[in-house]
Order: C-alpha cells, then sequence, then structure tokens
C-alpha cells in the first residue's frame, strides 16, 4: 500500500517561500508513468493545481504560478519537494501531494497539510 506524508511548516510570512516535503512509502517516485503533483485547497474553494514532476524527472507547472514554483525530487530518499516564493496570505490553504498514473489508473494522496501565509 502507497502512503504519502507531507511535512513542512505550518506558518509562512509573506513574501517569503513556502517549503513542504512529500514523503512515498510504499512506491517508487521514478516507478514508470507515474506522476508527483502538487495540489492546494484555499478554504472554501476548490482545488488548485501548482505542479507535478514525472517518473523521469520532468517537470510540469500551473501556467499561472510558474514563475514561482520549483519542484524537485531526492530518488534515494523517495520523496519530492514544493517550493512557492513569494506568498500572498490568499495562498493559505491545505496543500497535498499526490503519486499518480494515468496509465494505470491508480494512485495515491497525502492527508494535505495546512499552511497558512501570515504575518
Amino acid at each position: 500500500q502507497v502512503q504519502l506524508q507531507e511535512s513542512g511548516p505550518g506558518l509562512v510570512k509573506p513574501s517569503q517561500t513556502l517549503s513542504l516535503t512529500c514523503t512515498v512509502s510504499g512506491g517508487s517516485i521514478t516507478l514508470n508513468y507515474y506522476y508527483c503533483s502538487w495540489i492546494r485547497q484555499p478554504p472554501g474553494k476548490g482545488m488548485d493545481w501548482l505542479g507535478a514532476i514525472d517518473y523521469s524527472g520532468s517537470t510540469f507547472y500551473s501556467p499561472s504560478l510558474k514563475s514561482r514554483t520549483s519542484i524537485s525530487r531526492d530518488t534515494f530518499k523517495n520523496h519530492f519537494t514544493l517550493q512557492l516564493s513569494s506568498v500572498t496570505p490568499e495562498e493559505t490553504a491545505v496543500y497535498y501531494c499526490a503519486w499518480e498514473s494515468n496509465y494505470y489508473s491508480s494512485g495515491s494522496w497525502g492527508q494535505g497539510t495546512q499552511v497558512t501565509v501570515s504575518s
């Protein structure tokens, strides 16, 4: 059974960089056709896809956030990270990581971690 766990600061100041790590257990982040994604859900709003890194290491970002987003991975530790710079209070949300494959129609999500952007 694949499990994902998000970790990182729960409080970030405006204009600073939000950094989160997703540790995957029970499955490899380099497994063919799987993507490691970051998604967030602000309070009272829908899901917002931030970006992903695929099994080969290629990255994909939401066009609206591309200039401020970086997703990387550590294949030895089997985890991937999100860095979102210059955050604003409007980016307060529950941040989720996911490991999914459209090819295999399968995947898992983390339970989510609350990140509040406030001074």
